[in-house]
């Protein structure tokens, strides 16, 4: 029975080592057969053929025994026990060692090959077996066994272990000489499984140059919204990545059906920052098509809608570039077609020569389309600009401009930035558009025209009041300009007419009205009623302007100084005056500083001495809350109007208050004209009390300490000049106490 058994392992030895080895395995059977150091394994396998751990320890005791001995142990061993993997693997990893390095199309690659297949009846669930069987079938470049052989062992293995054999799958498929369509079919096999992988497979069919399907699959992966790069790219660098795929490739991507049009719209809809760009690669993709005039409506139509300048300047360049070379290569074909026609010609003596013919000669039609599109610019550039913000009233103007010489253009477009600013949304100033427009129709001669203009923008619901003051004041200086001098006075009557409501209201409750319900306190417009009156209506009618204002109380110290002005000139000095009551009525310090001055100047210009005392309660009530900063001026007059119609006494105790009264940095100048009036009018001993006053003076009447020293050192010299050295001497050591030798000079 063991030489039975044997001679069955030494024929499936001879089956795994080719018919050569056979033969000389059958010749030297005894060479073979076991010895007696084998005899104790022998006897003790036929007590227990079945025991994996004595074949084991038979193997490895003759380790260094023959390969073909060796072999036939693995033999016996295996035919006893096929469903050891173990044995299985020991076996097949010395047969893969023996036969490294042989040939691809070597019998024993062949016959180990054998082995492999015979091990996989009980070995199919072993992932690592299939591995090894289809490595080695990979260094055979058996291509179609191979194929099959993967398609098995994912047939057998559990789902869990595919991962390990789609990496050899997929490194089987990058090897040369692997068909592209059975790449292509595994390829999407691969992808049910793992569906992330699908920019492997992109990269696999750009390299192949199957730009169809690359195109298809890129697009699927844009559409699945739980699409994840494994390779960190972001959807916008897909879309990038398919658009240059599409523009380059057109005839590929078109004949998988790939609606080209609908993905890059739907990209120029989705990424805004790749507008430009996106509508370069759509009429790029129609003008590798040979469809040239679908790319420029196309161009036209992302010019048209682009909203950045960086985009339109991507996009102009490459519509220029677009109409460059297809009137270079018009001209090109041009200079070759003139030999045939000379030809035709010379030919046509037939009489036909009257019929109009077209002989595709549109060299001058290219060329004023050249021209027309370099033309456009600045108009396609201003609609970009506006696009970003429509309300924006300075980039209007400049649209307009753009247009000059064409007044169709210019009213559309006035037309169209009235229509479209929003007031409160404008960037400038939106009545200037109203304005100008009017302006515009005046320029031409069509008052009629302007006059409606300015009616409508005067109904404009503007975010300020002093915008539709502006309008209404430009209607009126129109009027003025055409020598319309009663239409302009009604222009302004019908501006300051105040609305007639059931109550007061408040100051909030006015705020939320229209500003065409407030115009009625707009201080610029009344300003230039005024001016209108007192330039074109008599003097009572100017002074009812005037009243209004004050009773409205919209007039400005400004108001108030023309207001007296007018009246001075018509020689109505009380009415002036009272102008002035009120102004002082009406405003505070430091407004109303201007009025007082204007009006004190005008009474004593008016009146000298002979109402003194009013001037002197004038005076008073002046200084009564003056600020100090603004006393200085009003002191000074003061004091002049005694010296010259009152009494000196008076003078000198008006600037005996304005020393304290006016800032410190001031007091030094009125004292010294002080001293200056009181050695005049008093003599040395008013001298004497003004500077010991002013020294010892204490705050806040103080002096600063250098103005002191100052005063210490004049009154030591007019005392010296007096000849009082004692005086002196007791002014100079005082002053020396106020003196920091290191800082004094």
């Amino acid at each position: 029975t063991a030489a039975a058994g044997m001679a069955a392992a030494v024929a499936a030895a001879g089956r795994g080592i080719g018919p050569g080895a056979a033969a000389a395995a059958a010749a030297n059977l005894d060479d073979l057969m076991p010895g007696e150091d084998d005899l104790l394994y022998e006897e003790e396998l036929l007590r227990n053929p079945y025991s994996l751990k004595m074949w084991w320890r038979y193997i490895t005791a003759r380790a260094d025994a023959s390969e073909r001995r060796r072999h036939l142990l693995f033999e016996r061993a295996l035919r006893a026990l096929p469903g050891s993997y173990k044995l299985w693997y020991a076996y097949l990893s010395e047969r893969r060692s023996a036969v490294r390095g042989l040939a691809p199309n070597h019998p024993a690659l062949t016959a180990l090959a054998h082995t492999y297949e015979r091990s996989l009846v009980s070995m199919h669930k072993m992932p690592r077996v299939w591995l090894d069987y289809l490595l080695l079938l990979m260094d055979m470049k058996k291509v179609t066994q191979a194929r099959r052989t993967f398609d098995r062992a994912l047939a057998a293995l559990p789902i869990t272990q595919h991962d390990r054999v789609w990496v050899l799958y997929l490194r089987f498929l990058a090897q040369p000489g692997i068909p592209v369509e059975t790449a292509v079919r595994v390829y999407r096999r691969y992808l049910q499984l793992e569906p992330t992988h699908a920019e492997e497979f992109v990269a696999y069919l750009k390299q192949k140059e199957r730009w169809g399907e690359a195109a298809k699959r890129l697009s699927g992966m844009l559409n699945d919204d739980a699409f994840r790069s494994i390779e960190g790219k972001s959807k916008h660098q897909l879309w990038l990545e398919l658009c240059e795929l599409i523009t380059k490739h057109p005839a590929e991507v078109l004949a998988e059906r790939i609606d080209v049009d609908a993905i890059l719209r739907g990209g120029i809809r989705k990424y805004k920052d790749e507008v430009g760009r996106l509508w370069t690669a759509l009429a790029d993709f129609h003008i590798r098509r040979g469809a040239f005039e679908v790319a420029r409506d196309v161009y036209e139509e992302g010019l048209a809608a682009v909203a950045t300048v960086r985009d339109f300047g991507l996009l102009f360049d490459a519509l220029s570039h677009f109409e460059e070379s297809l009137l270079a290569a018009k001209l090109a074909a041009g200079g070759d077609d003139d030999g045939a026609m000379e030809t035709e010609e010379e030919a046509a003596d037939d009489g036909a020569d009257f019929l109009l013919t077209d002989g595709g000669d549109d060299v001058d039609l290219r060329l004023a389309r050249l021209e027309a599109l370099a033309g456009r610019r600045a108009a396609l550039l201003s609609a970009v600009m506006l696009r970003q913000n429509p309300h924006n009233v300075t980039e209007w103007h400049k649209r307009v401009k753009l247009f000059a010489g064409d007044p169709t253009k210019q009213i559309l477009t006035y037309t169209e930035a009235v229509k479209t600013v929003d007031h409160d949304k404008a960037v400038g100033k939106p009545n200037s558009l109203w304005i100008a427009f009017a302006k515009f129709y005046e320029g031409h001669g069509d008052i009629a025209n302007a006059r409606i203009i300015f009616n409508k923008a005067v109904q404009v619901p503007y975010k300020y009041v002093d915008d539709l003051a502006t309008v209404w004041c430009e209607w009126a200086e129109m009027e003025l300009r055409h020598n319309n001098f009663k239409s302009a006075l009604q222009l302004m009557r019908r501006a300051t007419e105040v609305p007639q409501r059931p109550r007061k209201l408040s100051q909030e409750e006015e705020r939320q009205l229209p500003v065409q319900e407030r115009l009625y306190r707009s201080s610029k417009l009344w300003a230039f009623y005024a001016d209108l009156a007192e330039s074109l209506g008599t003097l009572e009618s100017a002074a009812a302007v005037y009243d209004a204002m004050l009773e409205l109380r919209v007039a400005t110290p400004q108001i108030i100084l023309n207001y007296a002005l007018m009246m001075q000139e018509a020689k109505h000095w009380e009415a002036a005056f009272q102008v002035y009551e009120r102004g002082t009525a009406l405003f505070k310090y430091p407004h109303v500083a201007d009025i007082w001055t204007a009006y004190i100047k005008s009474f004593v210009a008016r009146y000298g001495g002979s109402k003194l005392e009013r001037a002197r309660d004038m005076f008073e009530s002046a200084l009564k809350d003056c600020p100090p900063e603004q006393a200085k001026p009003l002191f000074l007059e003061y004091a002049a109007l005694e010296e010259q119609h009152g009494l000196a006494r008076h003078a000198m105790q008006v600037y005996e208050r304005a020393i304290p009264a006016v800032p410190k940095e001031q007091r030094l100048s009125i004292l010294e004209l002080y001293v200056s009036r009181a050695t005049d009018f008093f003599g040395i001993a008013k001298v004497r009390e003004i500077y010991e006053t002013a020294i010892e003076s204490e705050p806040p009447a103080d002096l600063p300490e250098e103005d002191v020293r100052n005063l210490c050192v004049r009154y030591a010299q007019l005392e010296r000049k007096l000849g009082e050295i004692d005086r002196a001497r007791a002014i100079f050591v005082h002053g020396s106490h106020l003196a920091d030798p290191r800082r004094a000079r």
